[in-house]
């Protein structure tokens, strides 16, 4: 008897496991979540494989631009951006294809491109897998032919990518530190560091003529007379720093420091132990503050999709003209001429990046998304920034994205780790930059921009 219970066990589930799927057959509904969730997932796994600020942006910009152009082409709203971005060209036709649904294929067209710029797929895979056998169980003739159309779409877009010269960069030859020059930039503690993304300039650019458009005046003429102005802005930091710390973390200085701190990878020190904290970039804090827009607006998915996007290329074009300027002027640190010069045992309150000093990245990518995110949503736009939440720093509240990006400006010189010119003209050099994605990047129709004016 136990025998024949047993093998009509086996029979049940041997049949069940032979059968489809359930299909309801219902639309498959996509919202602006589902892409909150997809993004949100990138920048957890871009955090683990700890991705330099300048990469990460390139990781943003791809997927988004990827899912617009699909929405694009149903929504008479929002225009391509073949023909206007630098060398894109348009996507394969939809109207041709039945069975589409725009939503669905512009999340798999972004998921697909998002995987492919990580290193840990095997993390995104989770997430993927599990979107995709919900979309497939509701309406698998949807969901195939919307998968097949996206992955399509990815596929042109990966091919543009690959020629935005990153691969070549990739076998660059390394920084060279100059030690001849006082002038000129020095790896810092505690890891010292190599100068990274040193031919980052080179990588072709989104809506920037060339990495040099918006080159920035030189930086103060380096100096130790305490009679110049360059020693005037270095003898700023240190004084600066002993009075914000001498309260301790309770100064509102400290704490501006610290939420806008943004360092993907932090050298730890503990004995003869070294190890890393990681958190999100600079532009990963805006994505950020793209998301709580949207959110706080409700927008729909193809105003979100729009959202990101456009912020995303003003971060990845930020990045390509800061580090243009940076590798140019080639300028030293604080913390190192305080250490030769003022105070061999000042630390600042911030790690300094390893990377040259002028201009201010966070300064310029700051301004640069701040003007994108205005013109999207509206000057005077407040909100409640809860981005470091998850890395124990409390929420800040900002009356508009500008109010935030200058707040992110002055952040790195009480950081210790900026001069002022470099917070001032850096964030000066990203509005300017946002100005002209403004300009000339006509993302949606004269009627939207004039009923949104409205």
């Amino acid at each position: 008897m136990f025998r024949k219970v047993s093998a009509l066990l086996l029979l049940l589930i041997s049949f069940s496991c032979t059968q489809e799927k359930p299909q309801s057959n219902e639309p498959i509904n996509i919202t602006a979540e589902d892409l909150h969730t997809s993004i949100d997932k990138v920048v957890e796994i871009m955090i683990h494989d700890i991705f330099s600020p300048p990469v990460a942006s390139r990781i943003f910009a791809y997927p988004n631009i990827a899912a617009y152009e699909i929405i694009a082409q149903v929504n008479p709203e929002y225009n391509s951006l073949a023909g206007q971005v630098n060398e894109l060209t348009p996507i394969p036709k939809l109207d041709s294809v039945p069975n589409v649904n725009a939503h669905l294929a512009a999340m798999i067209a972004h998921m697909n491109i998002s995987k492919q710029l990580i290193f840990s797929e095997d993390k995104f895979n989770v997430l993927q897998d599990s979107l995709f056998n919900k979309w497939e169980t509701t309406n698998k003739v949807e969901f195939d032919a919307s998968k097949a159309y996206g992955e399509k779409v990815a596929e042109h877009i990966k091919k543009w990518m690959g020629k935005d010269n990153y691969s070549q960069t990739r076998t660059m030859p390394k920084f060279t530190v100059n030690t001849d020059d006082p002038a000129r930039w020095q790896p810092t503690p505690p890891a010292y560091m190599d100068g990274i993304e040193p031919h980052w300039n080179k990588i072709r650019p989104f809506f920037l003529d060339s990495a040099a458009q918006f080159k920035p005046v030189p930086p103060p003429p380096f100096s130790m007379d305490e009679n110049s102005k360059f020693y005037k802005e270095l003898k700023e930091v240190y004084d600066t720093s002993n009075r914000i710390t001498a309260v301790g973390d309770s100064s509102e200085e400290v704490a501006i420091a610290k939420f806008w701190d943004c360092n993907p990878y932090v050298s730890v020190t503990r004995g003869h132990l070294m190890f890393a904290t990681k958190k999100i970039t600079p532009g990963a804090h805006w994505i950020g503050i793209t998301k709580i827009a949207c959110k706080d607006t409700e927008s729909d998915f193809e105003k979100t999709v729009f959202a990101y996007t456009k912020t995303s290329m003003a971060i990845a074009d930020a990045f390509i003209s800061c580090w243009d300027e940076k590798y140019r002027s080639n300028l030293i640190r604080p913390e190192t001429l305080i250490n030769q010069h003022i105070d061999e045992n000042w630390v600042p309150i911030l790690q300094t990046p390893p990377f040259p000093e002028y201009t201010s990245g966070h300064s310029v990518v700051s301004g640069a998304a701040a003007t994108a995110l205005t013109d999207i949503f509206g000057d005077g736009f407040s909100f409640e920034d809860d981005t470091e939440m998850p890395y124990g720093l409390p929420m800040r509240k900002f009356n508009s994205f500008n109010e935030a990006a200058d707040e992110a400006a002055i952040s790195r010189m009480y950081g210790g780790i900026h001069y002022r010119a470099a917070v001032e003209i850096g964030v000066g050099q990203g509005r300017e930059l946002g100005a002209l994605l403004i300009d000339k990047i006509k993302m949606q129709n004269d009627n939207t921009v004039a009923a949104n004016q409205d």
